[in-house]
């Protein structure tokens, strides 16, 4: 990459915290600090880099993409993550979530969905499903320690909701934020049944 195009990212990354986040009550510094410095660039096909700083989903391959950085950025806001907690990033399109977790001093495991029993043994303070579900799976909510918090995407009639919930006697409670326009995780879409 030559200087001048990493001048232009660095300058997208202000332009999308100045005009995407911040209108977006996106003022958490550790998720503003941690969205300023991690190249999102770096996690889209190559193809798709001139937009990695749209606000926008990004088609990443395979069926599978990216969350725009507006929603992405409310969410982590509202999970409020903490250094030293242990994270669990789950159908991640990419491993940008991830990394921002990671820039923000939080311990991540990362799994794509297809086995929720995987590492069962470990819990965690906080769960992001990085994309919109038609429901929460209750072994993810199993695997938040009392108290944790689950950030996501919930479909409900076909629109995308941001909601954050808190672990309590092994439920999960579901706030909703706002609507936001989040890919579908399609391993977590319920399958219709055949009715008369």
């Amino acid at each position: 990459m030559n200087e001048s195009a990493a001048m232009n990212y660095s300058a997208a990354r202000r332009a999308m915290i100045d005009n995407q986040l911040r209108p977006e009550a996106v003022t958490d510094g550790a998720v503003l600090a941690a969205m300023g410095s991690v190249a999102r660039e770096d996690f889209v096909p190559e193809g798709a880099r001139a937009f990695a700083y749209v606000d926008r989903p990004i088609v990443i391959g395979a069926g599978r993409a990216m969350m725009p950085p507006a929603a992405l950025g409310r969410l982590l806001s509202e999970l409020a993550p903490r250094p030293g907690e242990r994270a669990l990033v789950v159908g991640a399109a990419s491993d940008y979530s991830a990394a921002l977790l990671v820039a923000m001093g939080l311990d991540v495991t990362s799994i794509d969905g297809s086995d929720l029993a995987a590492g069962a043994s470990e819990n965690f303070d906080l769960i992001f499903i990085d994309g919109a579900v038609d429901h929460v799976p209750q072994p993810l909510t199993d695997r938040l320690v009392e108290g944790g918090r689950l950030g996501t995407a919930l479909r409900v009639s076909g629109v995308s909701r941001l909601v954050v919930g808190r672990a309590a006697a092994g439920r999960l409670g579901l706030k909703t934020i706002v609507d936001a326009e989040v890919p579908a995780l399609a391993i977590f879409a319920h399958r219709p049944s055949f009715t008369f």
